[in-house]
């Protein structure tokens, strides 16, 4: 990929790209927090199991 290619990737994702008003921040922000904490309790499970399982 040259410099070419790149800039004109670059140029298109900035042409599809707009800045997210109030309420699809809060519903991006929600959407992450929640992947946030499904991950980390599935983390903390594992980890638990292997505490009791390991000893």
């Amino acid at each position: 990929m040259g410099f070419r290619d790149f800039f004109r990737s670059s140029a298109a994702i900035f042409r599809l790209a707009h800045k997210s008003d109030r309420d699809e921040f809060t519903l991006y922000l929600k959407l992450v927090s929640l992947g946030v904490v499904v991950v980390g309790t599935i983390g903390f499970i594992v980890k638990l199991v292997g505490s009791i399982f390991l000893g």
